[in-house]
């Protein structure tokens, strides 16, 4: 059966990495995202069959279902600061229960998903971690484990019911509502600059944003978006089942803009609702902030950009505002761009002159599915290694690519058909790019540019 990822219901948050905006040698959070490497069911009704394999967990009272998940958690460098467990329930009729059951943890933890029966199950004889009310089909919940997931190892929960109408969760075989063991803990870095990481034209139903996603859930730092963050309409619903799951664990730490198919909903009001303060002023969809040495501008190319226009003049209020030695700044619909899908934005120019006579460094944008970068332009896209902005198009952040068609003048590195973030570390006086493909591909581009 295919699935849908699902709202994230009654229980919302999700520890997600604290945004860094200052350069610090603190201590800062990193989350990572585990799911099970076994999980099954039994049934008293049922002693000898094995359910390893099913789609479904299924927990109840009469007859006694149990649920059996087992995590093992690696690469944990720091003391474990917060631990979710993360269950969906199944997109089928009677997978609602007005008891989603009591979590328990088992002592044992050699069990394999195959071989498990009724008759030889693991005994359900360690501490209660928590329990979930009612549960409603096809939605997220959470349950938080801390008391018992320490660190590295392997770790097994078990998930029992006395309602005689119980829930049924989705296994591990249901790829993208798997249940999830959502780890945060202190690590420390090394000393460096602050990271600025992102990408554009993230989430559909698609599994496209579950691999970029991964991605950040390694990178430190704040996170950055270029617009059209869910498709196709920009729905309530669409961000709480496409984003949600994936990017939606590091939205504490996103700062993002708007693109054309998050405004097919009036107003962008998914978008804004989502978001909420991190997107700005409501219903604006511009604003800034600083990090470290950089000042950073997050635009709106799905309003007026005219030359004189509110966005437009707020913009050189800002920029003339600034006491930052750099400039960086981000929106939707490119000004240069060899995409084939999409042609070059001329209506943003008005900005991309409002940066370049402040003297900005980068510009970044998305629209089509790709990577490219160019070399310093000035607005009209002519070679400028005095003064230039250089641009990046970074809209491979999950949804289907785009092919390229004619190569426009000073782009100097593409690729299509690899997912990725782009990773940007910002020293005070230059900034370093790198592209950070998803896991199996090789694209790589990175280099070094001045401010001026």
């Amino acid at each position: 059966m295919s699935r849908r990822r699902a709202p994230l219901a009654v229980l919302s948050t999700v520890i997600v990495t604290a945004a860094t905006l200052t350069a610090s040698t603190a201590a800062q959070a990193a989350t990572t995202t585990f799911t099970p490497t076994a999980d099954t069911y039994v049934d008293s009704s049922a002693t000898g069959t094995n359910y390893g394999t099913a789609g479904q967990l299924g927990t109840d009272g009469s007859p006694t279902k149990r649920t059996f998940l087992k995590f093992t958690v690696a690469g944990i460098s720091g003391s474990v600061s917060s631990v979710k467990l993360r269950v969906h329930t199944d997109d089928v009729s009677g997978s609602q229960s007005p008891s989603g059951g009591t979590f328990r943890s088992t002592s044992a933890v050699g069990w394999t998903e195959t071989g498990v029966t009724w008759n030889n199950q693991p005994a359900v004889d360690g501490a209660t971690l928590g329990s979930l009310g009612e549960v409603v089909r096809n939605a997220w919940y959470e349950v938080d484990v801390t008391s018992y997931v320490t660190g590295n190892g392997t770790y097994s929960i078990a998930i029992t019911s006395s309602s005689t109408d119980g829930a049924d969760y989705d296994s591990r075989e249901s790829g993208t509502t798997a249940p999830q063991l959502v780890v945060t803990d202190g690590t420390t870095q090394p000393p460096g600059d602050p990271v600025w990481v992102g990408a554009g034209d993230i989430a559909d139903s698609g599994s496209g944003d579950t691999a970029t996603a991964a991605l950040l859930d390694n990178i430190q730092g704040t996170v950055w978006t270029t617009g059209d963050n869910v498709y196709t309409n920009g729905t309530a619903s669409e961000f709480a089942n496409y984003y949600e799951p994936t990017w939606g664990r590091h939205k504490a730490r996103t700062k993002p803009s708007p693109g054309n198919h998050d405004y097919n909903t009036s107003g962008a009001t998914g978008y804004y609702n989502y978001f909420g303060s991190l997107a700005g002023p409501s219903g604006r969809g511009y604003y800034s902030y600083d990090i470290g040495d950089w000042h950073i501008v997050s635009l709106n190319s799905n309003v007026s950009m005219s030359a004189g226009n509110a966005q437009e003049q707020w913009l050189r209020a800002d920029l003339a505002a600034s006491t930052k030695t750099c400039t960086a700044a981000y929106w939707h619909h490119p000004l240069f761009t060899s995409g084939a899908n999409h042609a070059p934005s001329t209506a943003t120019r008005p900005l991309f002159q409002a940066l370049y006579d402040y003297n900005a460094d980068v510009v970044v944008t998305g629209h089509n599915h790709q990577y490219e970068r160019f070399a310093p332009m000035n607005p009209n896209g002519g070679l400028d290694t005095t003064r230039g902005i250089r641009s990046f198009v970074a809209g491979m952040g999950g949804a289907g690519a785009y092919g390229f068609g004619t190569i426009q003048p000073n782009s100097e590195a593409r690729n299509t058909g690899t997912r990725g973030v782009l990773k940007l570390t910002l020293h005070s006086g230059s900034f370093d790019w790198q592209f950070v493909p998803e896991a199996g591909k090789t694209y790589a581009d990175s280099g070094t540019t001045n401010c001026h």
